[in-house]
C-alpha cells in the first residue's frame, strides 16, 4: 500500500484520540487513526443499524476503517456505531472495497437514493473522502439492485435483476414462466455504465412443463479467460394446474446463468448434478476464480446440505467435483451464509446447520476453515459463539496475504475482530468491536 499522508481532519482525530488514551483508562475507545505503513492495509469495518427489529440492518450502515496491525490489536476499541462514517442508503448498504482495502465502492440499495453509485477513498478513521462522480444504475436494474465487483482488477461491477411473468397457451392453460433478465457492467474507475442486455432465460421444456423457472439471480463472476459471466441463479416452482405457488418439490440440478462477455450477449443455462440449491447466495460474493482456472461456486437451500461447486475453464459443471459441507463438518443441513476463497484452496466459510439455536435475529451461525483441494473443512472452535451471533447478513471478509479479517459480536452486544490465517489455521483475537442496542456488524473490508 502506498503511504497516505494525514489531512487536516484526520490529523485533529489522531491528536485527540491520543490524547484521550494518554489521560484515559484503557476501558475507554481509542480508535487511533494511524498512518499505513507499506507493509499495510486499511480494514473497513462495517456495522448495520437495526430498523424496527434486532438484527435487521434497515437503519442504516456505518463504516470505520483501521490499519491491519491495529485491527489486529485486541487493546484497541473500535465503535462504528458512534463514530462511524454513514453510508448513503436507505437499508443495509450492499458494499464492495478494492483488492488493496484503500477504496470503497457502494451502491444505495432502496429509497430515494436507491441504485446510485458512489465511491470514495479511505483514509483511516471515518474519513472516507468521495471520489470521482455518481452514477445511478437504477434505469437499468431498479432502486434495489443486486451488485457485486468483478475480479478484473477493480475496474468492473455488474448488477442484475430478473422479473417473471406466467405464461397461458391458447386454452389458458398455463404453459410456463418467463423470467427476463437485465444485466448492466459498471465502469467503477471512471463512474460510467458499460453495458445493458436484457434476455428472456428459459429452461428445458420438461423443466418449464412441471413449473420451474427462475425467480432471482444475483452475483455476476467472470470466468479465467474473461470471455464468460457467470449468474447464478434460484429456481422455483408453480403447480401447472393451477399456476399457484408450489413450495413443496423435489429440487433440480444447480444452475447457472452463462452470458458472452462484455457484450452479454447469447445467454444459456449450465446444470450440476452434484448440487440441487440455489446458487445466487444473498449478500456476499457467492464464486471465486481460483488459481487453477475454476470458479467454485456455493449452493443454499440444497436438501442435502450446501455444496461447494465447480464450474472449469470450459464452463461447465465439474460434476465428478464433490464438496458437500455436511459430511465435511459433521452436521446435518448445513447453510452457506457468506464465504470467501482466499488462495490456495483455502476458504472461510460463514454457515449455519440443523440445531443452530435460534437468537434474537434468527439461527445462530459460524466459521469453518476449508481446503478445496482436500474437500475438507472445520469449524473454527478459537473463535466464540453465542445464541445470537447472527450471520445471515454477513457481507465482507477483508483478506491480506493469508489473513483473513472477520467480526464475531452477538446482535446488539460487543465482540471482536479476529484473524484467521488459512495457512497455518491460527485464529488472533483482535481489536475490540462496540455494539449498539439490536444492531450488528456485517463484515469488514
Amino acid at each position: 500500500m502506498k503511504k497516505q499522508l494525514l489531512n487536516l481532519k484526520t490529523l485533529s482525530l489522531a491528536l485527540s484520540a491520543l490524547l484521550l488514551t494518554v489521560s484515559c483508562s484503557d476501558d475507554d475507545s481509542t480508535d487511533i487513526i494511524e498512518e499505513n505503513t507499506e507493509d499495510s492495509r486499511w480494514i473497513t469495518v462495517a456495522a448495520a443499524k437495526m430498523g424496527d427489529n434486532p438484527g435487521d440492518g434497515n437503519g442504516g450502515t456505518l463504516i470505520y476503517s483501521v490499519s491491519s496491525e491495529d485491527a489486529k490489536d485486541p487493546n484497541k476499541v473500535l465503535a462504528p456505531f458512534d463514530n462511524g462514517f454513514i453510508v448513503p442508503s436507505n437499508r443495509t448498504a450492499r458494499l464492495q472495497s478494492s483488492e488493496d482495502g484503500n477504496t470503497m465502492f457502494n451502491i444505495s440499495y432502496a429509497g430515494d437514493t436507491g441504485g446510485n453509485y458512489t465511491k470514495y477513498t479511505v483514509n483511516g478513521g471515518q474519513d472516507f473522502q468521495k471520489t470521482g462522480t455518481e452514477v445511478s444504475i437504477a434505469p437499468y436494474v431498479g432502486t434495489a439492485p443486486r451488485w457485486i465487483k468483478l475480479f478484473d482488477g477493480d475496474r468492473t461491477g455488474a448488477a442484475v435483476y430478473v422479473s417473471t411473468e406466467h405464461q397461458f397457451g391458447d386454452d389458458e392453460k398455463y404453459a410456463y414462466t418467463e423470467a427476463k433478465i437485465g444485466v448492466v457492467t459498471l465502469d467503477l474507475v471512471n463512474s460510467s455504465i458499460n453495458n445493458f442486455q436484457e434476455h428472456v432465460v428459459r429452461l428445458s421444456a420438461e423443466e418449464e412443463a412441471q413449473g420451474f423457472y427462475i425467480s432471482r439471480i444475483d452475483m455476476p463472476v467472470l470466468n479465467a479467460s474473461g470471455d464468460k459471466l457467470y449468474i447464478g441463479a434460484r429456481l422455483s416452482k408453480v403447480d401447472p394446474a393451477t399456476a399457484e405457488s408450489d413450495r413443496d418439490f423435489e429440487a433440480l440440478g444447480s444452475k447457472t446463468i452463462v452470458l458472452d462477455y462484455p457484450s452479454l450477449l447469447n445467454p444459456s443455462v449450465i446444470t450440476s448434478t452434484v448440487g440441487h440449491g440455489n446458487t445466487n447466495g444473498y449478500r456476499s460474493i457467492n464464486a471465486f476464480l481460483a488459481e487453477n482456472n475454476s470458479v467454485y461456486q456455493a449452493n443454499q437451500s440444497d436438501p442435502n446440505g450446501s455444496h461447494i461447486l465447480k464450474i472449469n475453464a470450459n464452463n461447465q459443471y465439474d460434476d465428478s467435483y464433490v464438496f458437500n459441507l455436511d459430511d465435511a463438518l459433521g452436521v446435518q443441513d448445513a447453510y452457506i451464509l457468506a464465504w470467501r476463497y482466499v488462495s490456495n484452496g483455502k476458504a472461510v466459510i460463514a454457515y449455519r446447520h440443523a440445531g443452530s439455536q435460534e437468537g434474537v435475529a434468527g439461527p445462530q451461525g459460524f466459521f469453518a476453515l476449508a481446503d478445496l483441494n482436500a474437500r475438507t473443512a472445520q469449524k473454527i472452535d478459537d473463535i466464540p459463539y453465542n445464541t445470537d451471533f447472527y450471520l445471515f447478513q454477513y457481507q465482507g471478509f477483508a483478506v491480506d496475504g493469508t489473513d483473513v479479517f472477520v467480526t464475531e459480536a452477538p446482535v446488539g452486544q460487543d465482540g471482536n475482530i479476529y484473524v484467521i490465517d488459512t495457512e497455518t489455521g491460527n485464529v488472533t483475537k483482535g481489536a475490540q468491536l462496540q455494539n449498539n442496542a439490536g444492531s450488528h456488524f456485517i463484515g469488514t473490508f
